[in-house]
């Protein structure tokens, strides 16, 4: 026998039978969504996190490199190895791979809706954070290599390293789809679903939105991403955050070593990795917070006075334990700022030629931030490196109010879009129309 309160259940969906027919509705596309995110989260982003790790696995084995002898071995000064980074920089990370994290971002927006994509970013760039942990245990294992072959250790963490990377690059172009259309891995159904859903994101989107993404190259819209405000004030500040990112991945196995924390080199690569991890640990929380608030530069301003407190302070101590801590605070708010900071310009900017735009042109300015890094702990400041920290303290104060600047910014806008400013570019199909709210 029924209860009453079934039978009063069925009394009501019978009174109103096309509420019903909605909530199943909504629940059959719950349901197709969670499997979508769920196949395109574990089919895409352990290859991107895969490729980010390998991309700065490059950077921090220069550090680990230079403890196990660089220097000695090439007979090269301070200087000449700050000269030789810069080279680095200049031909590898900003001419050759370059491309690559605005490539990703981009990428990911064809795929996930503006709210998903923080915490796919702070997925993919915890591994940013790992490869410091990685590289410093995957050192401390190189290492022991040498000397064999007539080669030192640290060449050999070169060699495997850059061999890891070439292998990685290639079975990519064979793990990433590069369309939801030709995502193998989803039915019929859950393409076009899917498709629906990115269309959505934006209220103006239309039918043709996809064929408008396919034609030539729209320079009006090109000018329209160099011309957008929001990407020089998030520019800069990432410029920033880089600049202290890239020194502490260059130069933290010296920081720790030079601070008297460790014994010799091997403890030093293995000191190196608990920072890295807390960071990546975090690095996923914060931006899992950012997309439930939907809130990206917001988020910021509490996460970077973390670093900001990490750099006040290891700049102003002598004790090595309380250095070595304030290494945590220094890599948490940094790491944990960047899946913010990458996915606000591309949430912000709507239209395809816009978008590529301002996600190239914001990690082209941002990555000139390692020209910074590379001149920034030079061995005449050893062993506390005062002032290669406060300029990195500095940097990181001047990346805050870039982020309030840009928050007020778009809050801005968003209240012009209220009031109407905006109607003439209603049915543009791009971040103008007054129905798309700028993510503050």
């Amino acid at each position: 026998m029924n209860s009453p309160k079934l039978q009063s259940e069925k009394i009501e969906d019978a009174k109103h039978p096309h509420s019903a027919m909605v909530d199943h509705h909504q629940a059959d596309q719950l349901k197709l969504t969670r499997s979508i995110l769920f196949k395109l989260d574990t089919r895409i982003l352990p290859v991107l996190a895969i490729l980010f790790l390998c991309s700065f696995l490059d950077r921090t084995n220069v550090g680990n490199a230079k403890i196990l002898g660089l220097e000695d071995d090439l007979n090269i000064t301070g200087h000449q190895y700050d000269i030789g980074l810069t080279v680095f920089y200049l031909t590898y990370v900003c001419a050759a791979e370059g491309g690559l994290l605005p490539g990703m971002v981009l990428y990911l927006s064809f795929f996930y809706r503006r709210g998903d994509l923080a915490l796919r970013i702070g997925l993919f760039y915890t591994a940013a954070s790992l490869s410091g942990a990685f590289g410093g245990l995957l050192a401390r294992g190189l290492a022991e290599i040498g000397p064999r072959g007539g080669l030192e250790g640290w060449r050999w963490i070169m060699i495997i390293e850059g061999l890891l990377t070439f292998l990685c690059g290639c079975l990519s172009y064979f793990g990433l789809p590069n369309s939801l259309e030709t995502a193998s891995f989803l039915t019929p159904e859950e393409r076009a679903f899917a498709r629906e859903r990115i269309l959505l994101d934006n209220p103006s989107s239309h039918e043709n939105a996809l064929v408008d993404e396919q034609q030539g190259m729209v320079w009006s819209e090109v000018w329209r991403g160099i011309l957008e405000p929001q990407v020089w004030l998030s520019a800069s500040a990432y410029f920033a955050i880089l600049s202290g990112l890239y020194s502490f991945g260059l130069f933290l196995p010296t920081i720790i070593e030079e601070s008297g924390f460790a014994e010799d080199p091997n403890q030093v690569q293995l000191w190196t990795v608990i920072p890295y991890a807390v960071a990546a640990i975090l690095t996923v929380v914060v931006a899992f917070v950012s997309d439930r608030l939907k809130l990206r530069g917001v988020v910021m301003l509490f996460t970077l006075p973390i670093a900001i407190i990490g750099y006040a302070a290891i700049a102003n101590i002598e004790d090595a334990k309380v250095k070595y801590g304030m290494t945590f605070l220094m890599a948490t708010g940094m790491y944990a700022s960047v899946p913010c900071i990458l996915v606000w310009n591309s949430n912000n900017s709507a239209g395809h030629y816009k978008r590529a735009t301002t996600s190239a042109l914001q990690l082209a300015i941002a990555n000139c931030g390692g020209f910074v890094a590379t001149f920034n702990y030079p061995n005449r400041d050893k062993p506390g490196y005062h002032r290669g920290h406060t300029i990195i303290l500095g940097l990181l104060v001047f990346a805050w109010f870039m982020i309030l600047a840009n928050v007020l910014y778009c809050a801005k806008v968003n209240r012009d879009k209220k009031a109407g400013k905006y109607a003439k570019y209603a049915g543009y199909n791009d971040d103008r129309d007054p129905n798309f709210m700028m993510v503050l």
